[in-house]
């Protein structure tokens, strides 16, 4: 019983955690870019956006671990692929929350202490680099997380 119970909110909790970010990533920070006028000020509230949803993913995914490794020792072994999807997500997450975002917010910081935006700035190269590898970790980890959400669900009575 308390298995099973375990089992439906690892699935609410998933489920929460990976429609907030696909959300924010595909819905929200789209809507930002088109709807302000400067691209700068977009940029720099999706960067918190992305800031804060790293965060939090970084939380929920070791918790949802704690969760899936207690279903394993319970018997329940289809969660020890969901274990591997949680550790590919976690690393997508910490890349970008960890090293790809404050690389970014870095040199936007510089070329506003210079007076330009980034994309005029000598680091726009760089930094274009940077958004590609952090828009590839976010297709990753989206990616991911439908798997895990998929999984997570499949025979959840």
């Amino acid at each position: 019983m308390t298995h099973s119970r375990t089992q439906r909110i690892f699935s609410i909790l998933s489920g929460l955690w990976v429609g907030s970010f696909i959300a924010v990533g595909f819905l929200v920070v789209p809507v930002l870019f088109s709807s302000l006028g400067d691209r700068q000020v977009a940029g720099m509230v999706a960067a918190s956006l992305f800031k804060t949803t790293a965060y939090i993913g970084v939380a929920l995914s070791g918790f949802l671990m704690v969760m899936a490794n207690y279903l394993v020792r319970h018997g329940n072994q289809h969660y020890r692929l969901i274990r591997w999807i949680l550790l590919g997500m976690l690393a997508c997450t910490i890349g970008a929350a960890f090293i790809i975002i404050p690389w970014m917010n870095s040199l936007r910081d510089q070329a506003l202490y210079a007076g330009l935006s980034v994309r005029e700035s000598t680091n726009a190269v760089l930094f274009g680099r940077l958004h590609g590898v952090s828009s590839i970790l976010f297709m990753i980890q989206s990616a991911l997380g439908l798997l895990l959400v998929w999984r997570a669900t499949k025979n959840a009575d």
